[in-house]
Formats: C-alpha cells, structure tokens, sequence
C-alpha cells in the first residue's frame, strides 16, 4: 500500500509539473508580440541635400524632441540620396519624411493615403537662386547660352525640376543649349562649392541654403553671385506614411501636433531648418509641381 501511495504521489507530481509548463509556453508568444509592438521604432527621413553630417544631429534632436512629445520610439534613418528616401518610404521603412517639393509628391503617389502635412511658412512662397562665376558676363538666364552648367539632384524640386523649368520658358534647353551636358552635384552646399572653385561657370540650388552660406561666411562673395531668382512656389513639408494601423490610431494625430507645437525654443535643429515654426499643409498645395513635373517627363 505504501509503495503505492508513493507511485500515485509522483504521477500527480509530474501532472502537476507538465500542466505548468504547459500554461507557461502557452502565454510566451503573448509575451513576445507585447515585446515586438513595445519595439517597433517610427523612423524618420530627409532628402540628404545638404552636409549630410549637420543632417543626421539635427534630425537625431527632431527624433528626440518627437519621442518626448508622442511616447514613440522615433530614431532618425539616413537615406543615400533622394531616390533613396522615396523608395523607403514606398516600402513603409520610413514612416515621416522631410521631402522636397517633388520628392513628396513621388512618394505620395506611390503611398496612396499620405499626407504632407506641414511645412514651414517660406514653403509657400519658396525660391530657387541661379548662381554664376563673379568674373562672367552672366546676368540673366539667356547669357548661360554656351555655358558649362550644374544642377542640384535630379529629384531636386529647387535644385533641378524649377530652375528646369525657367530655363525652357526662356528658351533654353539643358540637355543641349549648355557647354555639354548639365552636370547633377547632388546637394545645394555642393553646388555653391562648384561653382565658387570654378568647376562649372554656373549652376541652380534653393535659396535658404544660400542664405544660410551667405549668412555664416561660407561662400566667397568675390567668386560667385546671384543673377536671377525663380518666382515663388511650394517645395519642402513633413510628410506621413499611413502610420495608424501599426502605431495605434490617433498617432498620425499626434505627430502632426508635435510638429506643429515647434517653435525657436524647441532646439536648433529648429536654426538648422531655417525656420521658427511649422504650419499646417496638404497635398493639394503641391499639385503645381506636379504639372510642371509630368511637362518636363520627370514624373508620368
């Protein structure tokens, strides 16, 4: 009887034992998806058209100053070029990016349910600069006639599709009008610095960057000068991915209002974007550049 006892003691023993593991492997996938959703990181992209490396600290401070004003996971993903940042965003790697005007309306059309959804106020009203050797007989867009040339990127709203534009409404065609073929620098900064050590006689970027160059005493006025600004039109905003089904509802909300809550006082990154606030914008704002970009064949 004894011995008995002894045999039905350990079979409960071992139930017991199985039971608990059983219960215990049973809830550890309900574990791990509450881990992999406390996880997931809203990434953030910018066109690279200007010093890559004061590119990545300030939209690192952008991801910090968003983390604290939505209680999400943001960190910044760097993009190689324009085209780049077009495609990560197709492919949801980046859920908001800081676009140009053409970029965003790439991204937009290949992301149906985005939204651009702030810009700063010169955004309305932006410019591209065209820029030409000091010691040349260049003083309006005609005189580039025979000229050796430099663009921005080809995805470049400032830097290539407007100042495009202007040169065609004046007659001239950059793939046949320049001293060969225009050549693409890939960022405004870099256009300033080809033009200014001669490389190219002359060349178009947007005109914050060359404020801002002219401004810190990063160009050198004696080799290089502006003669012809492009009529305004709308170029950089904030746009965003469809974000509410994988950060919960409201969070496209709640990024737009940390956006729009930025002011001097939030950072300088703020100094770093030229601006002092970010103010409300939508797609419809940049269906102009979306004509002159199907015009031109930049887009279909």
């Amino acid at each position: 009887m004894r011995k008995l006892l002894t045999t039905l003691g350990t079979v409960i023993i071992l139930v017991a034992l199985t039971t608990a593991c059983s219960q215990t492997d049973s809830k550890a996938p309900q574990n791990n998806v509450t881990d992999e959703k406390n996880a997931q990181v809203f990434k953030i992209g910018a066109i690279p058209d200007q010093n890559v490396s004061d590119l990545k600290n300030n939209m690192d401070e952008i991801s910090n100053y968003l983390s604290g004003k939505t209680g999400l996971k943001v960190e910044f993903a760097p993009s190689v070029d324009y085209a780049a940042l077009v495609t990560a965003f197709e492919r949801g790697e980046v859920q908001l990016a800081w676009f140009g005007g053409l970029t965003g309306v790439q991204a937009r059309s290949r992301v149906p349910d985005s939204e651009a959804i702030a810009q700063r106020p010169s955004d309305s009203k932006f410019h591209s600069v065209f820029i030409a050797q000091k010691n040349l007989d260049i003083n309006e867009i005609g005189d580039l006639k025979g000229k050796t040339f430099t663009f921005g990127s080809e995805s470049s709203t400032s830097g290539n599709l407007m100042p495009r534009y202007y040169l065609m409404q004046a007659g001239i065609d950059p793939d046949k009008d320049f001293n060969g073929k225009p050549n693409f620098s890939g960022s405004h900064d870099k256009t300033i610095k080809l033009v200014e050590s001669g490389a190219f006689q002359a060349g178009a970027l947007n005109i914050a960057v060359w404020d801002t160059y002219v401004k810190d005493n990063k160009v050198d006025l004696s080799k290089v000068k502006v003669f012809y600004t492009t009529p305004e039109f709308f170029d950089y905003n904030w746009t965003i991915n469809k974000v509410d089904d994988t950060f919960g509802a409201g969070t496209k909300a709640k990024v737009k209002e940390a956006l729009l809550s930025m002011n001097s006082n939030s950072g300088e990154f703020m100094k770093f974007f030229n601006t002092d606030k970010f103010v409300v914008t939508n797609n419809d704002n940049y269906k102009a550049i979306e004509a002159v970009a199907k015009k031109l064949r930049i887009i279909k």
